[in-house]
């Protein structure tokens, strides 16, 4: 299976369970791997037989700046739903990153990885 990568799609989004997190809003970052067979899509150099990842992206941000979620692993699991609806993914990775998270510490990120697949 191939492979096409989007880095650091970045939106604003309300998602978290503290009020403040709801009211402020906050930057979270995504990541994709999607999982398609290219060789269609190279064979005749044809955008249609292959995933728009620029439709994608606006998708993906749609859902981040959408109806808020108390969990990332629930917004994450709504973006793999979000790219498994096109035709050609067979396999999502996604990545969400909340490097704006509560915590008290110092750190660097917050990351939950989901991988999902067609049945």
């Amino acid at each position: 299976m191939d492979r096409v990568a989007l880095r650091g799609l970045r939106a604003r989004g309300h998602h978290g369970v503290f009020p403040e997190e709801r009211e402020e809003g906050q930057t979270f970052i995504v990541d994709l791997t999607l999982g398609l067979d290219t060789r269609p899509a190279a064979a005749d150099d044809d955008l249609t037989k292959t995933v728009h990842y620029g439709i994608v992206a606006e998708e993906v941000v749609a859902v981040v700046e959408g109806e808020p979620v108390n969990l990332i692993e629930t917004l994450a699991e709504r973006i793999a739903q979000t790219c498994l609806k096109h035709e050609g993914v067979q396999e999502i990775e996604v990545c969400v990153h909340k490097p704006d998270a509560p915590i008290t510490v110092p750190f660097d990120d917050v990351t939950v990885t989901i991988t999902r697949s067609r049945v």
